[in-house]
């Protein structure tokens, strides 16, 4: 039988000889209560999966011996309750909707925040009905409600919603598959000369810091293509096209060329306040956010199989420092 340590939200296994030849995400969805097994199968790519100090995939056979090491990076809450959360409604239909969410909001609630958040939006707009509500009882447990990427809390854009458990597999096979186009904007520090370029570089969590990403080189596989929309002095606009998901990837992958983005304090070692012009100083603390928006999100529609393409124009504070710089 496996053995098992915690320390709240690291856990530790070793396998038994029972468990040999089992997926790593099925072992660990019997193991972790309330931890579905496509969340789990997340934190696998985010490299918050360790299989004997190593990163590995949803597809590895467990053998007898193998130390796993888990952590917990959302911890899900018990419940949580729909709340009714204004929503920017791009599109819906019977099977999905597209929202623009706000910079400033969570997506998932975890520990400490249990209200406020996408989710509970999304419980409340999509599930009023008391029926669906208990039908989706496993999803709101688990934090699903049906979405189905993420973004963080300071970026603002665009974010699939899937209306069922069929819609929201068949979407995540898209995301896996990297044929879903997800384009953003962001504003750097400095003036790079180039106008295009890809950043291909792995991304791992840190080892001392585990809410903070970095380059390393048994991270999991990232890659990013930008190109230049406009210049300006000390700053670059820039289009991020990424073809993979992972955590922080446009923060960590700008950063790494010395173009960190504006108002992003964890990644870019202080620049925002070695800007030397007073005003725009004093504006890149008053966005309090980073300057990184979804623009673009486009797929092919689970159902009716047609190329959906979506724009989310630039929120009015982000397009209010752009006219001041």
């Amino acid at each position: 039988m496996a053995e098992q340590e915690t320390n709240e939200s690291l856990l530790n296994f070793t396998t038994a000889t029972e468990d040999g030849g089992k997926r790593i995400d099925a072992f660990l969805s019997e193991k972790i209560e309330n931890w579905s097994r496509s969340r789990l199968q997340k934190l696998v790519e985010e490299g918050d999966i360790l299989v004997n100090q190593a990163q590995v995939k949803s597809s590895y056979k467990i053998r007898e011996g193998d130390e796993i090491e888990v952590e917990l990076t959302e911890l899900p809450v018990e419940t949580f309750e729909p709340e009714d959360i204004p929503l920017n409604i791009v599109y819906e239909d019977e099977h999905l909707a597209i929202i623009n969410k706000a910079s400033g909001m969570v997506v998932h609630p975890g520990a400490g925040i249990s209200s406020g958040t996408l989710a509970n939006a999304v419980a409340f707009h999509f599930y009023k009905n008391s029926e669906e509500l208990r039908i989706k009882n496993y999803e709101l447990r688990n934090n699903r409600v049906g979405i189905v990427h993420r973004l963080d809390k300071d970026t603002s854009g665009l974010i699939v919603i899937a209306k069922s458990e069929e819609i929201h597999e068949k979407l995540n096979e898209q995301f896996r598959e990297r044929t879903v186009y997800k384009s953003y904007i962001a504003l750097v520090h400095g003036e790079i000369e180039e106008n295009k370029g890809e950043i291909e570089a792995p991304i791992a969590r840190e080892k001392h810091n585990r809410t903070k990403m970095s380059i390393r080189a048994h991270g999991r596989y990232a890659l990013s293509h930008w190109k230049v929309k406009k210049r300006f002095e000390k700053f670059t606009l820039v289009a991020v096209e990424i073809k993979t998901g992972r955590t922080h990837q446009i923060r960590v992958h700008l950063a790494s060329i010395n173009h960190p983005v504006v108002g992003d304090e964890t990644y870019n070692a202080g620049r925002d306040k070695t800007v030397k012009d007073a005003n725009v100083r004093k504006a890149i603390q008053n966005l309090n956010r980073f300057f990184l928006h979804a623009e673009k999100l486009s797929f092919t529609h689970p159902v009716t199989k047609e190329w959906m393409a979506f724009t989310a124009p630039l929120p009015i504070e982000l397009e209010n420092f752009l006219e001041l710089i």
